[in-house]
């Protein structure tokens, strides 16, 4: 595919002389700081999209994916801006955006009233469940259906979905939007919208598995109706490559899996405290623009993690996007700790803890059983399952007086094969067994 790398530079090129000579530069300093920071990350943009190296992702187009990852690295210099601001300075930072922010939040009631059927409402005893119906219950779905294609597999989502509610409890004490009924966390979110997400993530996985690819230009299709249907498989990927993580398999896919396990959390909880630390209300732009952006990345992001592990010899060295996808959410993390440190060092409740502590503790227990363990258990015994003939005093002598006999009934046989000038050849039952000199010097080769 052409990159048009001299066209756009000819645009550029245009763009930048028609504001140089042809327009009269504004005497607003507020005004021109923002215009030269937006052209500074457009120039950039723009040689991104024509001279950056290429991700896993042909389609729709390379470019569209050069363009992220460009997006990518303007987002975590921004990040890094805000890290080095003092807390009211990056609040403040914000109205240049939009001068709605930079203004504490609001208080808001998010446990409420929990029941089910309330006796007490005349006019409508299930209000409660129908407060609930509003914008996130789609966005949860759609979150999580997205999601199921970037990991590509059940027991990983279903994992991710199931402790981030765990999370949620755990950390209500910290942020008050984390407190939400029972029939919350557990039939709307992991029942309803996370596993219905999941689900039809799934199928969609199972289709793209099976679906042919055999690509035919556009205008090669003689009819309309093929034109359509090839425009739009233009959106679906040029190939398919079925990730299997296998957890257990070895220790490195292992701690592979954990971590990308706890790299989803964080970037999860990430959403919710940016949004308290930084000011911005659920319902803002920034915050759409935000999960927009994971959605595009992430799907690269999982793939190079999953080429890396699955095929270390040939990858040697995590993707572009990976990493910068890993360098965002920790940056995210640190801006959290510093802008609200208290908030963050609120001591979570005993018992809380103490069923943390436990899951870790059983986590590090079995990594010790099945990689360490079992494994030297396995290598031990190996030898004996091998060669169980060895533990018979009389078995060498056995297998010695039948491999006699064979070569004695095949030397007669090789006796009387005639050569090519009339004469038999004489093989003995070593060399018929192990093959002549020649023979095994063509093998090594």
């Amino acid at each position: 595919m052409e990159s048009h790398t001299v066209t756009v530079l000819f645009i550029l090129t245009c763009a930048l002389v028609y504001i140089t000579l042809l327009e009269e530069t504004p005497q607003d300093t507020t005004y021109n700081t923002k215009r030269g920071i937006v052209a500074s990350i457009l120039v950039f943009l723009c040689f991104g999209v024509t001279q950056a190296k290429d991700g896993p992702f042909t389609r729709p187009h390379p470019a569209y994916w050069r363009f992220w990852l460009c997006v990518t690295v303007v987002y975590e210099l921004f990040l890094i801006f805000i890290l080095f601001q003092t807390v009211h300075d990056g609040r403040q930072f914000m109205k240049y955006i939009d001068p709605k922010l930079g203004v504490p939040l609001p208080e808001r009631d998010y446990g409420g009233n929990c029941l089910i059927y309330d006796p007490g409402n005349n006019t409508d005893p299930f209000h409660n469940i129908w407060d609930k119906m509003d914008g996130f219950v789609p966005a949860h779905f759609l979150g999580w259906y997205i999601k199921t294609l970037m990991i590509r597999d059940w027991w990983m989502c279903m994992i991710i979905s199931v402790m981030f509610e765990f999370l949620e409890y755990s950390l209500e004490h910290q942020l008050p939007n984390f407190s939400e009924c029972w029939w919350d966390h557990w039939i709307m979110d992991v029942l309803v919208c996370n596993g219905l997400g999941i689900y039809c993530g799934m199928k969609t996985l199972a289709w793209l598995s099976m679906k042919p690819y055999q690509w035919q230009g556009l205008w090669n299709i003689p009819t309309y109706k093929g034109k359509i249907k090839r425009i739009a498989f233009q959106f679906t990927p040029y190939s398919w490559v079925k990730f299997e993580w296998k957890p257990a398999s070895n220790l490195r896919r292992w701690l592979a899996v954990l971590g990308i396990i706890f790299m989803f959390l964080l970037a999860e909880l990430n959403t919710f405290y940016l949004k308290f630390v930084l000011w911005m209300p659920p319902e803002h732009y920034l915050v759409l623009l935000r999960l927009v952006f994971f959605v595009n990345v992430g799907g690269v992001a999982m793939r190079e993690i999953y080429d890396f592990m699955d095929d270390p010899k040939f990858h040697k060295k995590l993707g572009q996007q990976a990493w910068l996808v890993a360098a965002i959410t920790v940056t995210e993390f640190l801006i959290v700790v510093k802008y609200d440190p208290n908030t963050i060092m609120l001591p979570i409740p005993f018992f809380i803890m103490e069923c943390w502590l436990l899951g870790i503790l059983l986590i590090f227990i079995w990594t010790l059983w099945r990689f360490f363990i079992r494994q030297g258990i396995s290598s031990a015994a190996f030898p004996l399952i091998m060669c169980p003939f060895s533990l018979d005093p009389h078995s060498d002598i056995t297998l010695r007086y039948k491999e006699t006999r064979r070569r004695k009934q095949e030397v007669p046989a090789d006796r009387d094969r005639p050569l090519g000038n009339g004469s038999t050849a004489t093989t003995s039952g070593r060399s018929k067994l192990n093959g002549n000199s020649e023979t095994l010097r063509q093998r090594k080769s």
